[in-house]
C-alpha cells in the first residue's frame, strides 16, 4: 500500500455574483483531519476584519491573538469570550485571507484556527484562535465583522486536508 502524502481536496467553492454580507459552508463531512478556507476578494466600503463562526454558534465562545503591520508601525491585540473571531483582512481592493482549522471532527478538543490576512493597500494580519466547544464542526460562516458586504466576485473555498502516513 502506498503512503498518502497529504493532499487537499476542493470540498465547496462560492463566487459571489452579487454583493453578500457572508457566506456558510454546510453539512462538512469529518473524513478530513484538516480544513482550510480561502477568500479572494473585497469588502463594500471600509477596511476590515474577516471573521469566522462554527455550527451557528454566535456565543462569546471564541478568543484570538493577533499581530498587525500597515508598512510602518506593528501592533497586537487579543480578545477573549468574543461572539466575533477575527481571521483575516478586508479592504476595497483585493484581498487574501487563508483560515486553516485543525482537527475539526475531533470530539474530545476544543477547536483552533491559525489565519493570515493580507490587504495590500491597508495591512497584513496573522491570528490564531480557539473555539471552546469540543463538537465536531459541520458547518463554518464567513463574514465581514462591519455592516459592509463583500463585493460580486468574491471567492470562497473550502479544502480538505487528508492525512499523509509516514
Amino acid at each position: 500500500m502506498a503512503a498518502k502524502t497529504g493532499t487537499y481536496t476542493l470540498i465547496a467553492s462560492n463566487t459571489l455574483g452579487s454583493a453578500a454580507a457572508n457566506i456558510t459552508f454546510s453539512s462538512i463531512s469529518g473524513t478530513y483531519t484538516d480544513l482550510v478556507i480561502v477568500v479572494n476578494g473585497g469588502t463594500v466600503g471600509s477596511d476590515n476584519s474577516l471573521i469566522v463562526r462554527f455550527n451557528s454558534d454566535t456565543g462569546g465562545n471564541y478568543s484570538y491573538t493577533a499581530i498587525d503591520g500597515n508598512g510602518s508601525t506593528a501592533s497586537s491585540y487579543r480578545e477573549s469570550n468574543t461572539s466575533e473571531p477575527q481571521a483575516g483582512s478586508l479592504s476595497t481592493g483585493n484581498n487574501t485571507s487563508i483560515i486553516n482549522i485543525m482537527d475539526y471532527a475531533n470530539t474530545t478538543t476544543y477547536k483552533t484556527y491559525i489565519a493570515r490576512g493580507n490587504a495590500p493597500a491597508h495591512r497584513v494580519r496573522a491570528f490564531v484562535g480557539l473555539w471552546r466547544n469540543t463538537a465536531a464542526i459541520t458547518s463554518v460562516t464567513v463574514q465581514n465583522n462591519a455592516s459592509t458586504n463583500f463585493t460580486s466576485g468574491t471567492t470562497f473555498k473550502l479544502y480538505g486536508i487528508e492525512a499523509g502516513n509516514l
